[in-house]
């Protein structure tokens, strides 16, 4: 055995010993720094990767109302059906919704239609399945036998709903009740007996949505939203605002009013990625601005509406509207504030009233243009503000500093914006997670007297792209260090959220997501459970913290911040523990309060980075509470390697 002498020994010991010796940081709990706004950790919503036609708006059918490019999309003909029994009709008088299917049976035949859904159907044993239709009878004759079935053709579910009418447009429906469980669901339309008669909007629906509406949103989907208790919904998301031309821009009066009314377009995410190319992803628009504006409400959070600038997106077509031809998206801007809070006998407050909400959402924050850069953009920009600023002093400009966080274009808005003195300029970042890292301290000196910051798009990438398996913890606690920076300075960063929200791990275009799902599931990423622990424990009050004198930025791979709730009394700390090793910290609250009473300690952690979610492990990192006493004006703790960790202390 090789020998060690004494000096060598003393050495090691030593060392040994100092590296175990607690880290000492610093709490001026009696120092507050500024105050965390009610919005400050929301969640951003855009229809990408079938979040919201297959997703969270529970319509099981796809193309219910022929309107896609090739009208039978997902549609497939059962049995032997003659020429000319089932035709396209394209009816110029209908608004919004021109097509319908005319089925004409002079004979008794086997006839019928099969939808494929969304990656097929989400079906659950016990629950009920509500199937409707708009149809108008030529000549009587024709009843419907309804089928749910699974991928290899077992009838899951069965009804029958009988046509009768004077040649009006009707409504009609049956509920289907299941008798097993499949994800790969379909519904069969067999049309029976003889006559002629003209459907539409074929639809089928859960029973049992969010809030027990009908034909509403997929409950599961809204649920794991709700406990996140996000302060705001940016809607209806970032590039799809913009479309890839003027022509498919997100048009908001196109979503609202009678559900048939509403006028479908393309996904501007059908053709974006050629390796994810997605031809049947349309709009439907069944989740319009009124349920946006709805959502907002039932989770408590602010409703933050995008609207088109006049500029499609820069990286397709780059179309500008004549500044001379820009009063049309003005005016829609200055109608979207009625429709939200205008009286219900104004024009679009009586639209609003008509759909089931007379009292005003209280809008008080909207964004013009996403993405968009470049002097047209802030000449476009200025003609929205001056007329905005005028009429409506009390909504909140947010404005776009491009697509991503410095360089040229960022240096040259940031600029632009702040001389216009824009409310919130939104900061885009999609970077990997030594980005996120680095980048702790990003807002340290940013100007306090200044526009405030929406961080209203980022998350860490690790490869992409990457699909569901990627979602790692690796990105997750890069994301976590980087908002104890946020959170630090939230006197200027008013508002962040991760993007985007969902994905369905069958009909994804772009990833990391925050949630995803199939047809029958809804899981949160490591990502999910850093977003949701700073949001629940969002506080009130920013304290500081020091570490030898300096903010907790990344000096030995330890990020930290600190809060004040005033509600509950409590002192919440937050600390990231970027090492493969436990790292132990005394916490001298430098304050006159003491520390009293049971403190909880939640605690996000695993020493593999590449860990990740999934259907079939939903929960394979998720957060661990634990229950602490702490004495005297100082809070020992250590903390696991590669950990995010939440203190609530009670203080009085």
């Amino acid at each position: 055995m090789k020998k060690i002498n004494l000096f060598t020994a003393l050495i090691l010991l030593s060392s040994s010993l100092f590296s175990q010796a607690p880290i000492e940081m610093k709490i001026a709990l009696d120092q507050p720094a500024g105050e965390i706004s009610s919005t400050m950790w929301g969640v951003f919503f855009e229809d990408i990767n079938l979040g919201a036609d297959g997703g969270i708006y529970a319509e099981l059918v796809k193309n219910r109302s022929f309107e896609f490019d090739a009208p039978l999309m997902g549609w497939n003909q059962l049995g032997e059906l003659p020429e000319g029994s089932i035709l396209v009709v394209n009816d110029s008088k209908r608004k919004g919704n021109r097509r319908s299917l005319r089925i004409n049976k002079k004979v008794d035949f086997a006839a019928g239609l099969q939808n494929e859904g969304f990656r097929g159907m989400g079906i659950k044993q016990g629950e009920r399945y509500e199937f409707s239709l708009l149809y108008k009878q030529i000549s009587e004759g024709v009843k419907l036998k309804l089928e749910l079935v699974d991928s290899s053709g077992h009838v899951l579910a069965e009804g029958q709903l009988p046509l009768t009418g004077n040649g009006e447009w009707q409504t009609a429906a049956v509920n289907l009740t299941a008798n097993a469980t499949t994800a790969g669901g379909k519904l069969n339309i067999w049309f029976q007996g003889t006559g002629e008669v003209v459907v539409d909007m074929l639809s089928l629906f859960p029973e049992d949505t969010w809030k027990g509406r009908k034909k509403g949103l997929r409950k599961d989907m809204v649920q794991i939203l709700d406990e996140m208790k996000p302060g705001f919904i940016r809607f209806p998301g970032g590039c799809i605002v913009e479309g890839r031309d003027l022509a498919n821009r997100f048009q908001w009066k196109n979503t609202v009013g009678p559900i048939e009314q509403r006028e479908l377009i393309i996904n501007r995410w059908n053709t974006e990625f050629s390796q994810r190319l997605t031809p049947d992803y349309f709009q439907s628009f069944g989740l319009g601005f009124f349920e946006y504006f709805l959502l907002s409400e039932d989770i408590g959070a602010e409703p933050v509406p995008i609207l088109n600038c006049g500029m499609a997106c820069q990286f397709n077509t780059a179309e500008v509207v004549p500044m001379d031809e820009l009063d049309e998206y003005v005016q829609d801007a200055l109608d979207l504030i009625e429709f939200a809070n205008g009286p219900v006998d104004s024009p679009w407050g009586k639209i609003r009233a008509e759909m089931g909400h007379p009292a005003p959402f209280h809008l008080k924050l909207l964004g013009v243009g996403n993405e968009n850069w470049g002097p047209q953009y802030v000449e476009r920009l200025e003609a929205f503000q001056n007329i905005l600023k005028q009429k409506h002093p009390e909504i909140a400009l947010i404005a776009s500093s491009g697509t991503g966080p410095d360089g040229e274009r960022f240096e040259y808005l940031d600029d632009k914006l702040r001389s216009m003195k824009i409310d919130i300029i939104d900061e885009h970042y999609y970077r990997p997670p030594a980005w996120f890292l680095s980048g702790a301290a990003r807002y340290d000196d940013y100007d306090r007297r200044g526009a405030k910051i929406f961080a209203g798009e980022y998350a860490s990438h690790t490869t992409r792209p990457n699909g569901p398996g990627r979602s790692t913890w690796e990105a997750a606690l890069s994301e976590a260090a980087f908002m104890t920076g946020l959170e630090r300075n939230g006197d200027v960063v008013r508002m962040a959220s991760y993007a985007p929200l969902f994905g369905h791990v069958e009909g994804w275009q772009w990833s990391p997501d925050l949630i995803w799902v199939d047809n029958l599931n809804v899981y949160g990423t490591p990502s999910y459970h850093v977003q949701k622990l700073y949001s629940l424990h969002k506080g009130s009050t920013i304290i500081p913290i020091k570490y030898e004198g300096k903010n907790v930025t990344g000096a030995d791979s330890l990020y930290a911040s600190t809060v004040f709730d005033r509600d509950s009394g409590e002192l919440i700390i937050k600390f990231v523990n970027y090492n493969n090793s436990s790292t132990s910290v005394n916490f001298q609250l430098n304050s006159k309060n003491k520390i009293v009473g049971t403190a909880s300690k939640i605690t996000l952690a695993n020493p593999d980075l590449n860990i990740a979610n999934s259907i079939e492990q939903p929960l394979a990192i998720q957060p661990v509470t634990d229950q602490m006493r702490y004495n005297g004006n100082v809070v020992k703790e250590t903390f696991a390697p590669y950990s995010f960790t939440v203190i609530r202390i009670p203080v009085r």
